[in-house]
């Protein structure tokens, strides 16, 4: 006879109870040992250690990055395949201020305990534990799209740490562009006239993104720095750049925006005389669409540990898991490490990340995960409905 619902769900709980000292000791020393994007050789190690101890088959430096992993478990067919991503990259300076220590380990106790109740039960379906590095600098999962990693799976998902409990993140599409100009020097005192001032064209740039400012939506976001500004004030500048980070809700939009930022240095070139090449620095980010049936069912297994649960938030930064939810059906709710107003990228988030509460709540995450993972698993048309709501709430 098979186990209902709520028994494979306690069965579960059971098993992230078993190796919760055991998964808040690696949590705990990943934070004490903070590793910059790309460069997580030591977590990708444990975590992975955990993963083929507990019977997964791991391939490592998938997608040409030395610290991703793919690490796979099926017992009997290979549907549904349920994907936990994992993060363990930190922070310039102030280490695991943004909580991936314990998320990805999160993610893996989930995937662990998991699988061993689907054995125990013949449960069919995959379960995959995609270790996703570089989120803070470099857009991991970006890259990982792009060689496929992503292709096959029926959801994704992880749940990331904050101040409060949030079960809808919702985050910023982005682009992060680049300004090269170049002029033409000359001595700024005796021949300012044979000279192509290629800061003015930088200047000029910031003055027509600050006119555009006014005729663009709320939620765009357009910020910059200039990178080179010169090298003498007695040289006309032949070198000048500047960065910009754009942002909008929607990817759709944000295109728009971006075109219209370009035009504005495009405008600047034309003015000053100066050539321009326009680059990113960075890859480009997409917003955040969360798939409503996959987040109701979150929410219900959330519920068995706290009412404190905020169901939509006001749009935050911007991260690569946005890109993943346009590919397959994602959730990434926020679950509370701090007391609230405690900010994530600061030493006060980072102290927090060891704490009691980081502790439970990387419990109550993984055990959140996998019971609805079971829900996914067990539950007749609960696939079909997720995909339907991705198919509806992805803009093609």
């Amino acid at each position: 006879m098979m186990a209902s619902l709520d028994e494979l769900k306690s069965q579960v709980s059971e098993e992230i109870d078993r190796i919760r000292n055991k998964m808040i000791e690696l949590s705990d020393k990943i934070h004490a040992n903070p590793e910059l994007s790309y460069k997580e050789f030591k977590a990708s190690k444990w975590l992975t250690s955990e993963l083929e101890e507990n019977g997964f088959i791991v391939h490592h430096g998938i997608a040409n990055l030395k610290t991703a992993f793919k690490a796979t478990w099926c017992v009997m067919g290979e549907e549904p395949t349920i994907c936990f991503m994992v993060e363990y990259d930190a922070l310039p300076d102030i280490g695991h201020a943004c909580g991936h220590h314990m998320s990805g380990v999160a993610s893996v106790t989930a995937a662990i305990a998991l699988s061993k109740v689907m054995k125990r039960h013949g449960l069919g379906g995959r379960v995959i534990a995609l270790g996703t590095p570089g989120e803070e600098l470099y857009a991991g999962k970006v890259h990982l799209i792009k060689v496929g990693a992503f292709n096959g799976l029926d959801v994704a998902m992880m749940v990331h740490a904050s101040d409060r409990n949030v079960l809808q993140c919702r985050l910023l599409a982005l682009d992060a562009l680049q300004f090269n100009f170049k002029g033409k020097p000359a001595h700024a005192a005796v021949a300012p006239y044979m000279g192509i001032n290629a800061l003015n064209a930088v200047l000029l740039t910031f003055h027509a993104i600050d006119a555009l400012r006014q005729h663009v939506r709320s939620d765009v976001r357009i910020h910059g720095i200039i990178t080179e500004g010169g090298k003498a004030p007695n040289i006309v500048p032949e070198k000048a750049s500047a960065r910009f980070y754009v942002r909008s809700t929607e990817r759709w939009y944000l295109n728009e925006v971006t075109e219209k930022v370009k035009n504005c240095a495009r405008g600047a070139a034309l003015a000053t005389g100066a050539s321009l090449k326009i680059t990113s620095f960075e890859p480009s980010l997409d917003d955040m669409i969360n798939n409503p049936t996959l987040s109701k069912v979150f929410r219900k297994n959330w519920e068995r540990f706290t009412t404190d649960i905020i169901d939509e938030e006001e749009p935050l930064g911007s991260s690569d898991v946005g890109n993943v939810s346009h590919v397959v059906p994602t959730i990434q709710p926020e679950i509370s490490i701090a007391t609230e107003g405690t900010m994530p990228h600061t030493r006060k988030f980072a102290e927090a990340g060891i704490s009691e509460k980081a502790h439970q709540a990387l419990v109550i995450a993984a055990k959140s995960m996998a019971m609805t993972a079971i829900d996914i698993i067990c539950t007749p048309g609960l696939i079909e409905k997720i995909k339907q709501d991705f198919a509806r709430t992805v803009r093609k």
